[in-house]
């Protein structure tokens, strides 16, 4: 099955100028693309996402869990470019 894109998401991703679509590695949700071109797969399909986790939990568990998540990948997500920087971006914004 694949991964439901959110309304949040796409409005992330159009931010940064790159479009989103359910991801072909089944390990991962989203392939990000920038001019028609795949620059990334994020997201481990395994795991929750701030969306997701506030449409099943709620804000304050999601509030919470994009705090950790933030400071777990401190060192990558800076990154312009890098699979952690669009999964921040993307996923986690």
């Amino acid at each position: 099955m694949s991964y439901e894109i959110k309304p949040r998401q796409k409005a992330n991703a159009k931010k940064l100028g790159v479009e989103i679509k359910p991801s072909t590695n089944k390990k991962k949700k989203l392939d990000v693309f920038q001019n028609g071109k795949k620059i990334s797969s994020i997201g481990g399909a395994g795991y929750g996402d701030y969306a997701t986790f506030i449409k099943e939990k709620g804000k304050e568990f999601a509030d919470k869990r994009r705090r950790l998540y933030k400071i777990r990948h401190e060192k990558t997500r800076k990154k312009i470019g890098s699979n952690s920087y669009y999964a921040d971006k993307i996923l986690w914004d």
